[in-house]
This record gives structure tokens, sequence and C-alpha cells, in this order.
């Protein structure tokens, strides 16, 4: 079977069901910006591989991937139980908690960057924001389970601690934003 079908070549595609909806529409939109964010942790969880030192730290990320593909589901009509996002959410909670434990206390902003490592997750936090600004704008015009826009928040915060632990673990002090 080719990968390629051909029915998307006028600039729609299928929903779960076999409703057609513009590639524009907003939930297209939403699920494409998780699609890309889902790319991006596919990358942060690449750079990782082979550093044991950060295992504990990344050792979850790809249970958030197989999360991003239920959401996308869900979002396009599909089947898939969120009932788990809950205590999900708890569970990045505790990480950030932990991994806040570990720094010195944060005062300013600060610019993304330091480490490649550090880097990368950076890109996937701001790119994790979008698709979580997707999501909301998705939300204003049908209904949206709640607790994928807390995920996707709270994604984000552990994205941003993650990146600040590992320029901390690799002795990279933080660039501190200065106004102009």
């Amino acid at each position: 079977m080719p990968i390629y079908t051909k029915a998307g070549d006028k600039g729609q595609t299928s929903l779960f069901g076999g409703k057609r909806v513009s590639k524009a529409d907003a939930t297209i939109a939403a699920v494409g910006e998780i699609d890309e964010f889902n790319g991006c942790l596919g990358l942060i969880i690449a750079k990782f591989e082979n550093l044991p030192r950060f295992d504990k730290l990344t050792e979850f990320f790809p249970a958030l991937q197989n999360d991003l593909f239920a959401i996308g589901t869900v979002l396009t009509g599909g089947k898939s139980k969120l009932d788990y996002l809950d205590a999900r959410v708890s569970e990045m909670e505790a990480k950030i908690d932990e991994m806040e434990k570990q720094l010195p206390p944060l005062s300013n902003f600060i610019l993304p960057g330091g480490s490649e490592i550090a880097a990368c997750v950076h890109v996937g936090r701001s790119v994790c924001r979008r698709a979580e600004r997707g999501i909301v704008a998705l939300a204003e015009k049908q209904t949206v389970d709640p607790s994928i826009i807390k995920y996707f928040n709270r994604l984000s915060d552990l994205l941003f601690m993650t990146a600040r632990l590992v320029n901390d673990r690799a002795g990279i002090k933080e660039k501190i934003w200065k106004e102009s």
C-alpha cells in the first residue's frame, strides 16, 4: 500500500468518522502543531540518548509522545482515553518540583540557550506553547477537554525546568534578560 492516497491533494483531509475538512481548519491546525511538537520531543529524546546522567530526567518523555498521539486522536474525533491526563500533570509537577530544588531560585527572565541540548529543549518548549495556543483557539470554537490545555501548560513548564537543569549540570550559567 503506498503512503500517498491523493485524498488531500485539494487541501482537505478527513477527521475520524470520515468528515472532510479544510487542512486550514482549527482542528487540523491544532493537531498539526501537536505533531510538530512531537517531532521536537523526538529530537530532544535523541539528543539525550547515551547521556546516562540524564536518564531519570527524560525517562518518561516517550510516554509523553504517546500522550500526544492520544490527544490528537481525541481532538480529531477518534476514540482514545484521556482520563489519565490529570495524573500525568501531577507527575510533571512532581518532576518540576524535584528539579526546582536542585536549581538556584529564578528572579529574572532568562534567555533561551546555553548548551546545545538545553537550546533544543527551549525550542521544544516554545513549540509546545504554540501547540497550546492552537488548542486554546480550538477550544474557543468547540468543546475541548480542559485537561488537555492544563497538560500542555504544565508540559511547557517541565521543558523550561529541564533546560535549566541541563545547563546547570553542564556548568553553564544562565544568561539573564537585560532590558535595553
